[in-house]
């Protein structure tokens, strides 16, 4: 059986949309160094060892592939990482999709967004909270329920004997005590893992993700910075989901193993092509058929949709001011509630730049 395909019997929808959602919250980066920073710093770091699951589905596969490519064309605006947005009596801006990784195939901009950026005078991340550990952790502790359960509930509390094992044996194998973490909230902890090793030995050792980089580049080049949220606002989206559904994608998480270096280094492979319109349809073709998720809903509206919104009307006076950058998670970008088309209904003119 090839591996495209034993994927699938391993995938379940929570744990794919706690994966995504590492590479939609923007702070969770920070919040992922600070816990494992310590011991992994000195660490060599990790070879990766995925392998891109839409290369193997075309080789051992070729009509599944199709599919998939035959549903990012359907997606709208599912093809490049940067649009140029344009409306009458302003200068242009540009609106670019990244992801939050280390990778040196992600922070190294293509060439037409690197001209764009350079001729930007205003730089425009998520949130701008993260580039000052200090404050972010004085935000977060203002609401510690965001992360912790404050009562006297436990994770063990919430799992089945059976997931209860699975979590522990899993958590072990990482090194971290399921006692040390009992208090922690789901998603935290689903955080923490749903990375591949690699990517958290460079984090750890100092390495920014695309947005950071970014954003201390124009600092460096004396652009102004600013952000569309803040942290509790990223933060109060995810706890919102329910605790069923987060509890479910830990243990689906915890249950993939070093297959999350598949899924991550499969999302990496469709975004430095441009292909973000891809990443679901090639999610939902290795899905066990008939899989369903209570809470797939609830995620699409709070984590993507709403925030959809809330991005693009905060860069509306950025951008009729002109001359800005604006870098967001590039799964904002397409479909028909995508930051793209918001910008359109918006009145602007929003084409592909590369």
């Amino acid at each position: 059986m090839n591996r495209a395909v034993a994927l699938a019997d391993r995938l379940a929808v929570p744990a794919l949309k706690l994966l995504a959602a590492i590479n939609v919250l923007f702070f969770l980066s920070f919040l992922l160094v600070a816990a494992l920073a310590v011991g992994q710093a000195r660490a060599e770091t990790p070879a990766c060892t995925g392998i891109d699951l839409m290369e193997a589905l075309k080789r051992d596969d070729p009509a599944a592939a199709r599919k998939i490519e035959d549903d990012a064309r359907a997606t709208p605006n599912g093809s490049g990482l940067l649009w140029k947005v344009e409306k009458a009596g302003f200068d242009a801006s540009y609106l670019f999709g990244t992801m939050h990784m280390t990778d040196a195939r992600v922070t190294t901009l293509p060439p037409a967004a690197q001209a764009a950026y350079d001729a930007s005078s205003t730089v425009v991340i998520e949130t701008t909270d993260v580039l000052d550990q200090a404050t972010m952790m004085a935000a977060i502790m203002q609401k510690p329920e965001l992360m912790m359960f404050t009562d006297q509930t436990t994770l063990q509390s919430l799992l089945a004997p059976a997931d209860a094992a699975t979590v522990e044996a899993a958590l072990a194998a990482r090194g971290i005590p399921l006692a040390s973490v009992a208090k922690m909230k789901p998603w935290m902890l689903a955080a923490m893992v749903a990375l591949p090793a690699c990517e958290m030995a460079r984090k750890a050792a100092g390495l920014p993700v695309l947005d950071v980089k970014l954003a201390k580049d124009a600092e460096a080049a004396g652009k102004e910075l600013r952000g569309l949220e803040t942290v509790t606002d990223q933060l109060e989206a995810m706890a919102s989901l329910p605790m069923e559904f987060h509890i479910r994608g830990l243990v689906e998480t915890l249950k993939l193993g070093d297959r999350i270096d598949d899924v991550i280094e499969s999302m990496i492979s469709l975004y430095v092509k441009g292909e973000v319109g891809m990443i679901w349809p090639l999610f939902r073709a290795v899905l066990p058929d008939g899989a369903v998720d209570d809470g797939y809903a609830a995620f699409e509206e709070v984590m993507v949709t709403a925030r959809n919104k809330t991005m693009a009307i905060e860069a509306e006076p950025i951008l009729m001011e002109g001359g800005a950058f604006v870098a967001i998670g590039a799964l904002h970008l397409p479909g028909p509630e995508g930051v793209v088309e918001l910008l359109r209904k918006a009145g602007y003119t929003v084409t592909p730049a590369s």
